[in-house]
């Protein structure tokens, strides 16, 4: 965990300026935010909402890191740190947030995510942390000190599988379960009396949420995660 005693002062920053990108979505924060970070000697290669030209501005400009919002519309944070990291796999990216939840935490870091920061934080400690992590170091808000700490050491089950299967409606968990039977939408939509239009608005939100992007990978995790009966795919 970096001292987040640590000050990084507007002649250090003139000295060795950070070239960051931010990818939030909310327009007014991000406007202030790119603000907040200019004040302090930050330049910010470019502030945006829209996740793919964030993507792109990535590979071409090259910033030293990127700060992304969590709740980027169009695609999971998950997603984007996936394509960040086939793009660019050493690029640090920090998760800026308001979840306290540690299943968030968890999917962030697993996604290749090398900071977890939530927007309560205090400017001068946002600029350490993002100095820390251009650094090398993985930096979390100290509120998930004690979090990170029993995650390095084995303590946390980091499998986000269940996790999200823990968020999938009865019905979802339902035609996850004819999934892992090899199930057309049409043979689904006649036994459960629903119209094929249905199951695929279900099929599609099941697939959102455990985050992948195959009938049959979500067919698997219901099999490997013992929620379903092992049926042939």
């Amino acid at each position: 965990m970096p001292d987040s005693s640590k000050k990084s002062s507007p002649a250090q920053s003139a000295n060795n300026p950070m070239r960051l990108l931010l990818v939030v979505d909310h327009a007014l924060f991000r406007v202030g935010l790119k603000e907040l970070l200019e004040k302090r000697g930050v330049e910010v290669v470019a502030a945006m909402a829209d996740w793919q030209d964030g993507i792109e501005l990535a590979v071409q400009d090259r910033p030293d890191a990127i700060l992304l919002d969590l709740q980027l519309p169009g695609m999971t944070e998950v997603e984007v740190l996936r394509e960040l990291r086939k793009r660019r796999p050493n690029l640090p990216v920090a998760m800026l947030t308001f979840s306290m939840h540690e299943n968030d935490l968890l999917q962030a870091l697993r996604a290749g995510a090398t900071g977890y920061l939530l927007r309560t934080i205090e400017p001068d400690e946002l600029i350490t942390s993002l100095r820390d992590m251009i650094g090398g170091n993985l930096v979390v808000a100290k509120e998930f000190a004690e979090t990170l700490t029993r995650i390095l050491r084995g303590e946390v089950d980091v499998s986000m599988e269940r996790a999200a299967l823990a968020g999938l409606t009865p019905r979802e968990l339902e035609i996850l379960c004819q999934l892992t039977q090899g199930k057309s939408n049409k043979v689904i939509a006649r036994e459960l009396g629903i119209s094929d239009g249905t199951v695929k608005l279900h099929v599609k939100a099941i697939l959102r949420k455990l985050q992948v992007h195959s009938r049959v990978d979500a067919a698997v995790i219901a099999v490997e995660e013992k929620i379903c009966p092992r049926g042939e795919m």
